[in-house]
């Protein structure tokens, strides 16, 4: 089970304790908001592309939106999101409940400045009904990350 593996992943550093189990779903930005009381900006959402045949992740804002010129010069392609029955194949979560914790070997993740404004966010822990409230230190020490990017929208207008 995905969650399992994020579990794992927290292990590391004592902090498994911390990742909650919602009673209901968080499988969206707008039900992780409810389910966990908080703006739907501050859901780090992590989503899930192809570029040259290999998976990646990029984990945003809850109320930012990819910007194609953006991605592409960056990754020198179109956005091309994972088609739902291959994200955990690739990923190794199910939608709902990807996150950049306990992902599959060779899935690179990206972190998107819309998040840097927070003092807090919550992503998901690998089941469509968790979370863990990590300040942007703790998201950055505990996300094998490469870098900060800039490729959304519709946050900072």
């Amino acid at each position: 089970m995905a969650i399992e593996k994020v579990r794992e992943h927290f292990a590391q550093w004592d902090l498994q304790h911390r990742i909650q189990e919602l009673s209901e779903s968080s499988a969206t930005v707008e039900m992780a908001a409810q389910a966990l009381g908080c703006e739907p900006e501050r859901i780090a959402k992590t989503l899930s592309f192809l570029v040259n045949d290999g998976a990646i992740l990029i984990v945003a804002a809850g109320d930012a939106k990819i910007d194609n010129a953006k991605y592409k010069a960056i990754f020198g392609t179109k956005a091309k999101m994972i088609a739902k029955e291959d994200v955990n194949e690739l990923i190794g979560h199910d939608v709902g409940g990807v996150c950049p914790f306990g992902v599959n070997k060779g899935v690179a993740i990206y972190l998107d400045v819309s998040l840097k404004r927070f003092t807090t966010v919550f992503p998901a822990c690998g089941s469509s009904n968790s979370a863990i409230e990590l300040r942007i230190d703790e998201f950055e020490a505990y996300t094998p990350y490469k870098e900060w990017i800039d490729v959304c929208k519709g946050w900072n207008d």
